[in-house]
């Protein structure tokens, strides 16, 4: 097997640096915090406060930093009474 590495390999953890993984870190704990925020907020939210099914939001924020994204831009309806 030659020292080289192909480009398009995956990079090993102990491959990056000391920055690297740090941001590789940060980066995961902001996207589990959105996530946690986002199912919070639909835990809490009342059913008529959401845009569509509350089931289907639920899995939607589960997809990388989109879901919670999308979640708090279009699955909230805005024109609902707030939370008490």
């Amino acid at each position: 097997m030659s020292a080289t590495r192909n480009p398009r390999q995956h990079r090993r953890w102990s491959d990056l640096s000391g920055r690297q993984r740090a941001s590789v870190v940060a980066g995961g704990t902001a996207q589990l915090a959105l996530a946690a925020a986002a199912w919070v907020d639909l835990a809490w939210r009342p059913g008529y406060q959401v845009r569509g099914r509350k089931p289907v939001w639920a899995a939607v924020i589960a997809i990388s930093w989109v879901g919670p994204v999308l979640y708090f831009l279009r699955g909230i309806s805005h024109h609902a009474e707030p939370i008490p």
